[in-house]
C-alpha cells in the first residue's frame, strides 16, 4: 500500500553544534550537497508510488530536515515532540502546528520525546526507545493518548541514541536491528518478540544502515550498508540504496528525514 510521508527540505541544514557523537562543527557540512541528496531520497519515495508532503523549513533550525523527530502519528492522532536539547526545541511546536492546521487531533506532550526517532510503529505494538533522549514516562503518555500498546526498550550505545538508528520495521510484524545497541533485558525482549528478525552487523550499524524505511516490499537504505543490503535481498526485499553521507554528518539517514503520516485527520 502506498504510504504518506512528511519531509522538510534542508534549506538551512548545517552542523553548527554537537548534540550527538556524529556531529563535528569544526568539520561542518555542505548544504548544497545535503539538498541534492535529500532530493534523491524524495524522488525515490515518489517513484515507489508514495505520497510526500512538505513542511516549510525554518531559518535557524538546521536539524529540522530530520522530520521523523517531529511527531508520532497513529490512527490520525498526533503525539507531539518535546526535544531534549534546546537547539532543537522550536521544531516540536512547528511540526505540531503543521498538523493542527490540517485538522489533525494533536497532543502537546508533557514529557521529553523525539517523535519517530524513538517510536517505531508496527501493526500491533509501538516499540519505544529510551536511554539517551526520550523519557520512559513519554512511552506511557503516548500509549494513553494513542491507545496502542507500547514496549519500552533501553539503548546503551551513545552512537545509537535514537531507536531509529538501531532498528527499523521491515513490515507490520517484523524488524531489523543491531543487537549491540540494546541493554541485555531489552535484547531478550526483542529476541522473544521477533525470532525471525534481520540482525545487522556493527559495520552496517556504524554507517546508520538501520536508519532505513521499508514499505513491506522495498527498503530505502543508506548506500554504505552493504552486508545488510545483501541480507535484505536474500529475504526477497527490493533494496534502494541512497547516498545521504552529508546528512549523516548530523546523525541522519533516510528514516530521520521521513515522518510517516498514519490515518486520516479529523477534518
Amino acid at each position: 500500500m502506498p504510504k504518506h510521508f512528511l519531509m522538510c527540505r534542508p534549506d538551512y541544514f548545517a552542523v553548527e553544534y554537537a548534540i550527538n557523537p556524529w556531529m563535528h562543527p569544526e568539520i561542518g557540512a555542505s548544504r548544497d550537497i545535503a539538498v541534492r541528496q535529500w532530493e534523491t531520497l524524495k524522488a525515490a519515495y515518489e517513484e515507489l508510488g508514495h505520497k510526500v508532503s512538505l513542511i516549510d523549513p525554518i531559518d535557524g533550525l538546521p536539524d529540522m530536515v530530520f522530520a521523523a523527530n517531529g511527531a508520532l502519528l497513529a490512527g490520525g492522532r498526533v503525539y507531539g515532540a518535546r526535544f531534549a536539547y534546546p537547539e532543537r526545541g522550536p521544531e516540536g511546536p512547528a511540526y505540531l502546528r503543521w498538523f493542527a492546521e490540517r485538522g489533525y487531533e494533536t497532543l502537546e506532550p508533557a514529557h521529553v520525546n523525539e517523535g519517530e526517532g524513538d517510536f517505531l510503529t508496527l501493526d500491533r505494538v509501538i516499540l519505544a526507545g529510551t536511554g539517551f533522549r526520550t523519557d520512559v514516562a513519554a512511552h506511557q503518555e503516548a500509549q494513553e493518548y494513542l491507545g496502542r500498546p507500547v514496549v519500552s526498550l533501553t539503548l546503551v550505545d551513545p552512537r545509537f541514541y535514537h531507536l531509529d538508528t538501531a532498528m527499523f520495521p521491515l513490515d507490520g510484524s517484523n524488524i531489523a536491528y543491531y543487537p549491540g545497541a540494546f541493554s541485555p533485558g531489552s535484547l531478550a525482549v526483542l529476541r522473544r518478540m521477533f525470532p525471525d528478525a534481520v540482525l545487522a552487523t556493527a559495520e552496517d550499524a556504524e554507517v546508520l544502515g538501520l536508519n532505513a524505511v521499508s514499505d513491506g516490499t522495498n527498503v530505502v537504505i543508506n548506500a554504505e550498508a552493504s552486508n545488510l543490503q545483501l541480507e535484505l535481498k536474500r529475504r526477497r526485499y527490493e533494496v534502494i540504496p541512497i547516498d545521504l553521507s552529508e546528512l549523516r554528518k548530523a546523525g541522519g539517514g533516510p528514516k530521520c528525514c521521513t515522518l510517516e503520516i498514519r490515518g486520516e485527520n479529523s477534518s
